[in-house]
């Protein structure tokens, strides 16, 4: 509901040519709803189709002192080059103590999605014949290679910090 009524608010924000009646309503629980169609309790909103377009002659100029970066005060509090590495070596620390627990997650990941793999779903009739529940089966299997990319894409993420302290 929420993306319907944000892409129905930029195209009729975006739009030049086409004007049509808005009209906006507040539940019980205070959520607002903007439609084009009339509904119990929704009231029409005045708009000026010539003042919602965007043009470059409408939009503010930006002051030249807002485009400048600025610089670091002196007063601004500044730590050694000693304790800057003493926290970038503990940080190191801690980021390759996270990668290796992630290592060991993604093997643990590895082996359960290998038993699944390997133990598919299956039912039995009361006539006792078994059968394959393929589609239980492939859900299971999502989610264990969801949690196998999850750990791998944490890998990599981690190695990347790493490399960046280096």
């Amino acid at each position: 509901m929420k993306k319907h009524l944000l892409l129905s608010l930029v195209a009729f924000t975006l739009s030049s040519h086409a004007f049509a009646e808005i009209y906006k309503r507040v539940d019980a629980d205070g959520r607002v709803t903007y439609s084009n169609i009339k509904s119990k309790g929704s009231t029409r909103l005045e708009l000026d189709p010539d003042t919602n377009n965007i043009t470059n002659e409408n939009r503010p100029k930006a002051s030249p002192a807002a485009s400048k970066r600025t610089t670091t005060p002196d007063s601004f509090p500044r730590v050694d080059a000693n304790t800057q590495n003493q926290r970038d070596g503990k940080r190191k620390e801690i980021l390759r103590n996270e990668l290796e627990a992630e290592k060991q997650a993604l093997e643990e990941a590895n082996k359960a999605y290998a038993e699944g793999e390997s133990n598919p779903e299956v039912y039995r009739t009361a006539t006792g014949q078994t059968f394959r529940n393929v589609p239980k089966f492939e859900e299971k299997m999502k989610g264990l290679q969801a949690n196998v990319d999850n750990h791998k894409k944490n890998i990599e993420l981690l190695q990347k910090e790493l490399d960046s302290l280096r």
